[in-house]
């Protein structure tokens, strides 16, 4: 263990999984569609947390993955922000999410998946666990240039036996086997563990594709 759109509200998904694996193809309407609508056939919404230290690139999966045009919360950070948000290793990064990012998936004709991308800063941590209520599991995004800030959120997952993959975001990151990356992260060898690209969709898809196959495992073998 470490020492530390303009959519309705979507309706409480339940925790345990029901539809077919997403398919290897491109899933539902165009990403970015702003007036892509719910299936009239829709019947099953199931909810996904991604979260992970700041600058990890929770944004950016979301808004690679989703159907419709993402709705944000990212705020351009100011000069308030200095000595309060450590940007050691992401000195370009020029906005932060403060509250959620919110983007859907349509399975199939009854399924559909919401995905909610959690602030990474320390101050907005006493989110996460309302993100993670109801979920189906959750994707931890690591940046092993800020490898610790990643310590948290498996912790909270694990305590709270919430199933989660994670997800090593490669930033040209040529130095670090996944191996290393476990090894740093002690992550337990049940836990998958993937290497992804979060700015492009088939990339950022395959680590959901990753989670709902480990989650289906879990179930069938009676875990969780």
């Amino acid at each position: 263990m470490h020492s530390t759109t303009s959519e309705s509200p979507a309706p409480e998904p339940p925790s345990a999984p029901g539809p077919a694996e997403p398919p290897s193809g491109a899933a539902g309407p165009a990403p970015g569609d702003a007036h892509s609508p719910l299936p009239a056939t829709a019947e099953q919404a199931l909810k996904i947390a991604v979260v992970g230290g700041f600058g990890a690139g929770k944004t950016t999966l979301v808004r690679s993955v989703s159907e419709i045009r993402p709705l944000s919360t990212e705020e351009t950070m100011t000069r308030a922000g200095d000595g309060i948000d450590v940007t050691d290793g992401v000195e370009a990064k020029h906005a932060t999410t403060v509250a959620f990012d919110f983007g859907r998936i349509t399975l199939d004709a009854t399924s559909v998946l919401y995905v909610f991308g959690a602030p990474g800063q320390e101050r907005f941590w006493f989110l996460w666990d309302r993100l993670f209520s109801g979920a189906l599991g959750a994707v931890v995004l690591v940046d092993t240039r800020r490898l610790e800030d990643s310590f948290y959120a498996i912790d909270r997952l694990e305590a709270q036996g919430t199933p989660f993959v994670v997800a090593h975001n490669d930033f040209g990151d040529t130095e670090h086997t996944l191996d290393q990356v476990r090894a740093a992260l002690d992550l337990d060898p049940a836990v998958p563990l993937v290497r992804c690209d979060a700015r492009v969709r088939a990339s950022a898809k395959q680590v959901l594709i990753a989670l709902v196959r480990h989650v289906r495992s879990l179930v069938g073998g009676g875990a969780r």
